[in-house]
């Protein structure tokens, strides 16, 4: 198991890298300034924070209220849980992107789908280089079985 103060570089890491990767890429793709695309990524990255939290607790509770078990959850609907937060996330920064950017919202929507792609492949790289980096303890393995 990884401990706390590992787990907070691993979040910080993963913002800082993401957003000095995504804002030059938004640039160039929007030819827009950098500040600009710099300041809707770190929002972005913000807004993801938080709606993470309330989609968590939202989905947790619409379980409960299914009266399924909160703690068992088969793949079928982790990949639903997954791609609904993509979809609600994309559709609640949606104006937002559009005001921002000065573009149309069917513009806008192509821009969240190709963050929202880029990040999903970022997340993958990022955290197997993570993982190679900052190696888990081989005790710590062993005491989590």
């Amino acid at each position: 198991m990884r401990t706390t103060n590992d787990r907070i570089r691993h979040a910080i890491l993963f913002e800082i890298c993401g957003l000095m990767i995504s804002a030059p890429i938004l640039a160039w793709i929007l030819n827009k300034p950098i500040s600009h695309t710099g300041v809707l990524s770190i929002s972005l990255s913000l807004s993801a924070m938080f709606w993470n939290y309330a989609y968590n607790w939202l989905f947790d509770h619409a379980l409960v209220m299914l009266k399924r078990p909160v703690n068992e959850r088969p793949v079928w609907m982790r990949a639903f849980h997954a791609l609904m937060f993509e979809v609600t996330f994309m559709l609640l920064t949606l104006p937002g992107v559009a005001w921002w950017l000065d573009i149309a919202l069917s513009k806008a929507l192509v821009t969240n789908i190709g963050m929202s792609t880029f990040y999903m492949g970022y997340a993958f790289v990022f955290n197997w280089v993570y993982d190679v980096v900052f190696p888990c303890p081989v005790e710590a393995e062993a005491t989590a079985v």
